[in-house]
């Protein structure tokens, strides 16, 4: 212990009267300067009148690698301004906070890049107390972003548990920035939002990207009459692989079942299949050509894959409606029950198809602020709290200025 009085500029107002290392702690005793002025954490007003001193138990950042714990003789003031007594305003320190301002700062920047658990061993701070650091800091980041105000959104889902549990990211298009989470994906999970939104916002909103999901799909039109539903690309083809190509491969295998070789030889053949014939390795073209030319089944669905594609190339209304028509047709009488199937349900959502030539949009920004989602969860292992979860989702991806 040292007599001799330190004064530090991150301890402002305060000088160390004492100095120990107890165990594996540094422990710093705190006492006023007498240079500074006492505040009145009211009104700002300076108060020179002490009603009381009480001994308060902060922790701050560590040093040499050990934790440091300050005991701060914390004055409380009769303050003639504001005819009260509150207690001093302390620079460092918020108004009954535990830990110093710094060490907060210092908790809130490394829990954005490492897993909670990891900033606890990092500075010797319990989960609790980390996770309600963290939680305040990303409420002051969202609570500090002007509304929005969307006039084009984007919806999608991404999994937020295991056993077809979803979660629904609204995002607003024009800045990129993600304006709602919530669990669930059906009407009833999504209406909240344009509750939120409100009748005046609702009709701003022009055009929504999304993939086909009845529920996103009737209560847009439920509260935005105006806006314009735009369906997907990269949905309907995925939903025409699982529903199409993968259908036809397994019953074309299943009928090469007396044919071992050539049924392993369809079977092996999904994700060839699947893949944009630009995007086929050179070494493996030989081999789809010739399991194409082989099977008419799978011939046919291949190609009507990329005629569907050419449903959302740019062009005028006139034009789209020829090229949708004869898609239908020739669909039809293809005598490819899968294929045929997929044709009907399509044509129920041929409006939000064509809208994609007055609102050029597709649901591709959000799939990639959903990659980035997937990844804060993997590198957590998940959370145990879902509102906190969303809420670092927004302070994430706050859009553009």
């Amino acid at each position: 212990m040292s007599n001799h009085r330190l004064s530090l500029p991150f301890w402002e107002g305060f000088l160390v009267s004492s100095l120990d290392v107890v165990g594996n702690q540094l422990q710093v005793r705190l006492a006023a300067d007498p240079a500074y002025a006492l505040i009145c954490s009211h009104c700002g007003a300076s108060a020179s009148c002490i009603h009381e001193t009480t001994w308060r138990t902060v922790r701050d950042l560590p040093m040499a690698g050990l934790p440091v714990f300050l005991t701060i003789a914390v004055n409380r003031l009769r303050c003639a301004t504001c005819c009260r007594c509150c207690t001093q305003r302390i620079s460092w320190l918020d108004r009954h906070a535990r830990v110093s301002r710094r060490l907060a700062e210092f908790v809130a920047q490394w829990s954005e890049k490492l897993p909670i658990a990891h900033v606890c061993q990092l500075t010797g701070l319990h989960w609790g107390t980390v996770h309600q650091i963290h939680r305040q800091d990303l409420e002051r980041r969202v609570a500090a972003l002007p509304p929005p105000q969307p006039t084009r959104l984007v919806m999608d889902e991404f999994a937020l548990f295991k056993g077809h549990r979803y979660a629904t990211v609204v995002l607003d298009a024009d800045t990129r920035r993600v304006i709602w989470v919530c669990e669930g994906r059906s009407r009833e999970a999504i209406r909240p939002f344009f509750a939120w939104l409100g009748p005046e916002r609702c009709r701003r909103i022009r055009a929504v990207a999304m993939d086909m999901n009845t529920a996103f799909d009737l209560e847009v039109k439920c509260h935005c009459r105006q806006a314009k539903v735009v369906y997907d690309l990269f949905h309907v083809i995925a939903k025409y692989g699982r529903e199409v190509i993968d259908r036809v491969r397994v019953d074309e295998a299943n009928r090469l079942r007396d044919d071992k070789a050539g049924r392993q030889y369809v079977k092996r053949a999904r994700w060839l299949l699947l893949r944009n014939p630009g995007n086929v390795p050179p070494d493996q073209a030989p081999k789809l050509a010739e399991l194409l030319e082989a099977n008419q089944a799978l011939m046919t669905v291949y190609v009507m894959k990329a005629s569907l594609k050419e449903l959302w190339q740019p062009t005028n209304p006139w034009c789209w409606r020829a090229a949708w028509r004869s898609w239908q047709h020739m669909a039809k009488a293809s005598a490819i029950e899968p294929l045929k199937r997929f044709a009907r349900r399509l044509a129920l959502y041929w409006k939000g198809i064509l809208a994609r030539m007055h609102w050029p949009m597709h649901t591709g920004q959000l799939e990639g602020i959903n990659n980035r989602i997937k990844v804060m969860k993997r590198m957590a292992y998940g959370y145990r709290d879902s509102e906190f979860f969303f809420l670092k989702i927004k302070a994430a991806f706050p859009g553009n200025p």
